[in-house]
């Protein structure tokens, strides 16, 4: 078997999060309830804790697009800072102009 790269291995963590985001969404409606009795709120508890760990939206990690560096990313162009400045250096981000002084 082939040894997953960490972006592979974040795409699977990203479908696994759209797949049981609906599941665990109920889960955690039902656990933080108090209108249920306290049986019902913990066994929803320990269904949520059985799911898997990586379907968990925090497990997320965000990287570059372009390159899929996962530090000094940029949440609103969805890239790192590297990336960023070379598109901007080649004039492929329009507004951006390049500070040197």
């Amino acid at each position: 078997m082939a040894k997953k790269s960490a972006v592979n291995r974040n795409e699977a963590v990203k479908a696994l999060v759209k797949q049981l985001a609906a599941k665990r969404a109920d889960l955690k409606k039902q656990a933080n309830d108090e209108s249920l009795p306290l049986e019902e709120r913990f066994e929803a508890r320990l269904k949520l804790a059985k799911l898997p760990r990586s379907s968990s939206a925090t497990r997320i990690r965000n990287r570059c697009e372009v390159t899929g560096r996962p530090r000094a990313y940029y949440r609103k162009l969805k890239m790192s800072r590297i990336a960023l400045r070379e598109l901007g250096s080649a004039g492929q981000i329009p507004g951006l102009v390049k500070s040197s002084w």
